[in-house]
């Protein structure tokens, strides 16, 4: 897919961050676009913004947890716009906590979300997009689907999940020759409400020496990508049909270290967190 002119696109997360930036952006190339979020009052700003972009726009609120409603929004795309040719599997949410001190209620939750979610999306638009005949799967990973670190192991789990549903997924669409494709996008540090909003429980603190809340705090400075960024470094990979996007320094860098180091940065993850951990005590 050399251009976005004429086509649809459907984008989940779009109240906010890197899905907000993506319908925008898609709807200066000529694409129009499907937005969904959980969050309506987000996704009510977003629509907003996007009024006078000169291309069709609808929206709906949408648990992509929720099988049901992830289908049914497939089939409610096609039937307002008559096609579509893009899916954006962008919403997530982040949890922190040790294995130990974390729920099997939270791991469901952010498995619910962050894989399932993009299971469902992908399921249910890729008919649609074989039936176009020039489609694209986007599935957002992140830099922690290519490494894990301690107090990540649910985050990690549904990142390293997605990646390999999507790779898997290329696979097969190569193999099939029908005019459809996958992208794997792996962003680092963006700024965005992501890190805000994760759950972060009490283990948190046992394990590295720091609240929640200053972690997050701590963590969010060093995040050097806007979500516009993000945004037009994922869409430059689609338009070149990469199977990985790896978004900003900081994913290119730890991308470079886990290669370098396929199981020896944990070693050193875990030494740096120690020495971390006596500094603050």
């Amino acid at each position: 897919m050399k251009n976005f002119s004429n086509k649809v696109a459907a984008i989940t997360g779009a109240g906010s961050g890197i899905g907000r930036a993506l319908a925008l952006q898609l709807a200066d190339a000529g694409c129009a676009v499907a937005i969904s979020d959980v969050n309506e009052t987000g996704l009510a700003e977003t629509a907003a913004l996007l009024a006078d972009k000169g291309v069709k726009v609808t929206q709906q609120r949408l648990d992509v947890a929720d099988r049901a409603a992830v289908y049914a929004w497939a089939d409610q795309v096609v039937a307002e716009h008559g096609q579509v040719n893009l899916i954006f599997n962008n919403a997530g949410v982040a949890l922190a906590g040790s294995v130990a001190g974390t729920s099997i209620e939270d791991y469901e939750w952010i498995m619910n979300i962050n894989f399932w979610g993009v299971v469902y999306g992908t399921k249910a638009f890729l008919p649609h997009l074989k039936a176009s005949g020039d489609g694209h799967v986007i599935n957002i990973s992140s830099v922690f689907g290519l490494f894990s670190q301690p107090t990540q192991s649910g985050y990690n789990a549904s990142k390293f999940a997605v990646r390999g549903f999507t790779e898997s997924l290329r696979q097969e669409l190569d193999l099939a020759s029908h005019g459809v494709s996958a992208s794997c996008v792996h962003p680092g540090g963006i700024k965005t409400n992501i890190a805000r909003s994760a759950r972060i429980n009490a283990s948190m603190k046992d394990l590295t020496g720091v609240d929640g809340e200053k972690s997050t705090a701590e963590f969010e400075k060093l995040f050097s990508t806007t979500a516009d960024q993000a945004a037009a470094t994922i869409l430059k990979g689609v338009r070149k049909n990469a199977r990985r996007i790896l978004i900003g320094l900081d994913a290119r860098a730890i991308d470079s270290f886990q290669r370098s180091l396929p199981a020896n940065y944990q070693a050193l993850l875990t030494g740096a967190f120690k020495l971390g951990r006596r500094l603050r005590s």
